[in-house]
């Protein structure tokens, strides 16, 4: 059965994400050149331009699939309970281990494109956007009882959870799930 142009354009897109997942969670943007990356797929180079225009499209678009990912799981998971404990639960553990990959390469890969803005000033309105987004998806999801949504509460609970990660990441020990719990609860019940 022969396969459609569409379905040949998707397996090269996918296989471009698949290789930039492990290579830049190793390596790290600036680690990972264009034919690296296309060889990894066992694509060329003009592929991943084509698909992607670079390596910040790449990094950008896996990152976008993954964020849309958690998301839907963290809703889903959600949904099942009224709880706010278990909804901080939800966020907290969907966060530093999100079901989409094994380990912690979103994550990995979020302090990359991170870094990469913080290099490349031409990148940082492009981020700027994504943690504007998630700072708006948060704080809708965690709005008080009255619906009233608080900008600021996305904000830090997006600056506590990364930081939390970071050090979890370095000592696991320091950071286990009961802390984080203890100090997003403490930051909503603080609005």
């Amino acid at each position: 059965m022969r396969r459609t142009q569409d379905e040949r354009k998707a397996e090269t897109r996918q296989r471009l994400l698949d290789a930039a997942t492990a290579l830049i969670a190793e390596r790290g943007v600036a680690g990972t050149s264009i034919d690296a990356l296309a060889e990894a797929a066992d694509r060329t180079s003009g592929a991943v331009y084509a698909h992607f225009g670079g390596k910040e499209g790449v990094l950008v678009a896996l990152l976008d699939e993954l964020k849309d990912a958690v998301a839907a799981a963290i809703v889903e998971e959600s949904q099942a309970d009224d709880d706010d404990d278990q909804h901080l639960e939800v966020l907290w553990r969907n966060f530093v281990a999100p079901p989409p990959l094994a380990g912690d390469v979103w994550v990995l890969l979020e302090h990359e494109l991170w870094l990469y803005a913080c290099r490349n000033p031409e990148a940082r309105p492009l981020v700027a956007a994504r943690y504007e987004s998630a700072r708006r998806g948060i704080a809708d999801a965690v709005a008080a009882d009255d619906g009233e949504s608080d900008d600021a509460v996305g904000t830090l609970l997006i600056a506590l959870m990364i930081g939390l990660e970071m050090q979890r990441r370095l000592d696991p020990a320091a950071v286990p799930d009961e802390v984080a719990y203890r100090g997003m609860r403490a930051l909503l019940e603080s609005r």
